[in-house]
């Protein structure tokens, strides 16, 4: 309990709101773009009960929607009602703490965990809450009304990742599992689901162990997966140690396959120790495959096995690409950092995933105040990593991952906008804060007032009205 008050002194925007609610008419500052019609979607934790020993990421999703159209704002949020955030519900108590772990005088029948608070997505007319231990959760896109999980009529099962790919060309959505098999086990899943909204792939394989997988790589041809040192321990969980640790003696490998490829073609690299939790994008250069991603040089929020904590120093992520060489004869991947910016949450124009892209950004740090390791600005990037941009909000505030809409169907890429939720320290509240894509540093262009604040969360999306 201490600690998660001394977090959230520190962290004041990770606690969680109390309550549900619907604004149909926000204040605008400046001018909404009339092109913007459609909803932005977000996702993050926010628990309904403390937990003891429950890190603020494990918390229940909540849900919120900003509905943009003809130059006004609307808003709602609303939990997703997983069977964990119902049974607790019922019982006006936390029934879990952390990682799905029950709590001694919780329900011998209550087994699901799963608290769908990290993504939502859009994809063959499903809007889907993701976190990568469970299912996706299927979400009614006006009323936020929690529909249960998506299994695709029974043809995947498993975890489900918290960040699906989908193919610019094909309209195919990419996705993979780890501990396929069961809590920490090597296996991982993967698989595609049509445009159309069916299941056209589900295949497993071993991995060279037990590791957290946040993210995968998607380019035209290739399915990139990092296993990266944050291992998961059965024996450490039920030991009272840490169930997923920091070991960087096991080593830093990325498994390759052919997208159409067989399992047992899987070919391992190897790289220096790291971690990573985002991808900005990839591509295929001839035989190279090139990826841009945020890379941690020790793994944040994970301590070691014996419970030490990382060195803070190195665990903030940094703008790096990675370069994979198919044809030389090497199992060696090259890691090259790009920038000294602490960054995190990176995005692309969404109609370039998988091919060579021109324009990125990331929410940043300010490296001129205490609290480095606090995303506070955005920057943006061209496609050769160079820093064009940097938008930083006054000292205290902090912002979202930054969403690109695109300014219409045949709009060159990154002609659009940039949607990022801003939280207001001085007046405990937060903004919808709207900017000129390719040019952050004039600030934005308008904003949406809320009363209350949204809690830092993790990720989101917009989906057009059409």
């Amino acid at each position: 309990m201490q600690q998660q008050h001394a977090m959230r002194s520190r962290w004041p925007n990770r606690a969680p709101i109390p309550m549900e609610c619907d604004a149909p008419f926000l204040e605008v500052s400046g001018e909404l773009p009339r092109e913007l019609h459609g909803t932005l979607y977000r996702n993050g934790p926010n628990p309904q009960f403390e937990a003891p020993g429950a890190h603020w990421f494990v918390g229940d999703g909540m849900l919120h929607a900003f509905r943009l159209e003809n130059g006004r704002a609307s808003y709602r949020n609303r939990w997703v009602r997983t069977p964990k955030w119902q049974a607790e519900h019922d019982a006006g108590r936390a029934l879990f703490g952390g990682f799905g772990r029950k709590l001694a005088d919780a329900p011998a029948d209550l087994t699901d965990g799963g608290v769908a608070n990290t993504n939502i997505v859009f994809h063959g007319g499903r809007l889907l809450a993701l976190e990568e231990a469970h299912p996706p959760t299927e979400i009614e896109p006006g009323t936020l009304a929690t529909r249960g999980y998506c299994n695709y009529g029974g043809r995947i099962a498993g975890p489900f990742t918290a960040h699906p790919k989908t193919d610019p060309l094909t309209g195919e959505m990419l996705f993979f599992g780890y501990n396929a098999a069961g809590p920490f086990t090597p296996t991982l899943s993967f698989g595609s689901v049509s445009a159309a909204g069916k299941v056209t792939r589900f295949d497993h394989f071993e991995a060279p162990y037990a590791s957290m997988v946040h993210d995968f790589i998607v380019t035209e041809h290739h399915l990139l997966f990092p296993v990266l040192p944050i291992t998961g321990s059965l024996q450490r969980a039920l030991g009272g140690q840490p169930a997923y640790a920091w070991e960087p003696e096991k080593g830093t490998h990325v498994g390759v396959l052919k997208r159409s490829g067989s399992t047992e073609n899987i070919a391992w690299f190897r790289g220096e120790n790291c971690y990573v939790f985002h991808i900005m994008n990839a591509w295929e250069d001839g035989e190279r495959i090139i990826a841009d991603v945020m890379q941690f040089e020790e793994a944040p929020l994970f301590p070691h096995p014996d419970g030490r904590p990382t060195d803070p120093g190195k665990s903030r992520a940094r703008f790096c690409r990675w370069t994979f060489d198919l044809a030389a004869n090497t199992d060696r991947f090259t890691q090259t950092y790009l920038d000294d910016l602490t960054g995190e949450f990176p995005r692309i124009d969404d109609r370039r995933a998988g091919l060579k892209s021109a324009h990125g950004w990331y929410a940043c740090a300010n490296p001129d105040l205490p609290t480095f390791g606090t995303l506070s600005g955005i920057a943006y990037v061209n496609g050769d990593g160079k820093r064009l941009g940097r938008y930083q909000l006054p000292a205290g505030d902090t912002i979202s991952e930054p969403v690109f809409v695109e300014r219409g169907k045949d709009a060159s890429e990154g002609d659009g906008w940039l949607l990022a939720v801003a939280y207001r320290a001085r007046e405990n509240r937060s903004d919808l804060a709207v900017f000129n894509a390719t040019d952050v540093e004039g600030g934005p262009v308008a904003l949406v007032h809320l009363a209350h604040r949204v809690p830092d969360g993790f990720h989101g999306n917009w989906v057009g009205a059409d």
